[in-house]
């Protein structure tokens, strides 16, 4: 990462109060050290993380069936999921959100506007 890029996400994150937010199988047993990895993340950056939500496919009754389908264009989550996570972001007032996966961007567009605050991914702070 170039210290441009780096001083700005510190900008943005410098004693921001994070939401992280993540979709994945439920065949990734390692999900949790992976947001305890992006956690680690923020903080390098001065964030804290005051919220996590996980979405987690294939889990759920005939959710297995669904893993071969295409996530949402739009928001990545399921359309409740993503509800769920804009409501918290906004009764919590978090600042930043950032995603555990890759995000289009349009996907960053419309979750900034959902959630009330900026989207980034890991990638961005690594």
């Amino acid at each position: 990462m170039n210290r441009h890029r780096s001083g700005a996400l510190n900008a943005v994150l410098a004693g921001a109060e994070v939401a992280l937010v993540g979709l994945f199988s439920a065949k990734d047993k390692e999900f949790d050290s992976k947001l305890n990895l992006l956690a680690s993340l923020v903080d390098a950056h001065g964030g804290q993380v005051v919220s996590r939500h996980v979405q987690r496919r294939g889990v759920s009754s005939g959710g297995a069936d669904k893993m071969g389908d295409p996530f949402s264009r739009r928001t990545l989550l399921s359309p409740g999921r993503a509800r769920e996570v804009a409501e918290a972001c906004r009764q919590r007032g978090v600042a930043v959100a950032v995603f555990a996966n890759p995000l289009t961007d349009h996907q960053r567009a419309v979750l900034t506007d959902m959630f009330g605050c900026p989207v980034l991914t890991g990638e961005d702070l690594r």
